[in-house]
């Protein structure tokens, strides 16, 4: 990539980041393009659908939740789910609207968020497998049931860490045995 491409795209993903922090996922492309002082076709090239600059956006903190997930203790798989659900949530809610673009993913392979859905879905199976082998978590418990949660959760509080964490731990409670 060229060097004056590459400064756009990196103007880009900071602006869009910005934006979908405070206005969401919906948040204007055009006012994104214009504060990164680029047309909005430049944004284009780099990103053809909105789903590829939110994947683009969120891409490092994705591969920072698969590489938390691989590394959390597996000595009390209990409480590694539990962290890995919360580090989810907090990551999922830290951008407005993305908790309804990962639902609609989550079952389209065709989305550009899928891939990266995919990679969350994989390693908190890990996890959930690891709590279930140790007799600490209900056996006919299932990832989609877990997403499903975690999803509805972040939905219905999405601006309130407290009640996340207040109903991520009434479900843990629960499922665990």
């Amino acid at each position: 990539m060229r060097a004056d491409a590459r400064r756009n795209y990196d103007r880009l993903l900071t602006e869009a980041g910005a934006a979908f922090a405070e206005k969401g996922t919906e948040a204007s492309l055009e006012d994104i393009a214009r504060s990164a002082g680029v047309g909005v076709g430049t944004l284009y090239r780099h990103f053809p659908t909105r789903q590829d600059l939110i994947l683009a956006v969120l891409r490092d903190g994705f591969e920072a939740m698969a590489t938390f997930a691989r590394e959390l203790d597996v000595d009390d798989p209990g409480l590694a789910l539990r962290q890995w659900l919360l580090a989810q949530l907090r990551h999922i809610t830290t951008t407005r609207g993305l908790t309804a673009e990962l639902a609609v993913a989550i079952n389209n392979p065709e989305s550009p968020l899928w891939g990266s859905c995919e990679v969350i879905f994989s390693v908190g199976t890990e996890l959930l497998g690891r709590a279930q082998k140790a007799g600490v978590v209900r056996a006919d418990l299932t990832q989609a049931d877990v997403s499903s949660v975690v999803q509805g959760i972040a939905w219905s509080c999405e601006s309130d860490p407290v009640r996340q964490e207040r109903l991520l731990d009434l479900f843990l409670e629960g499922v665990l045995l």
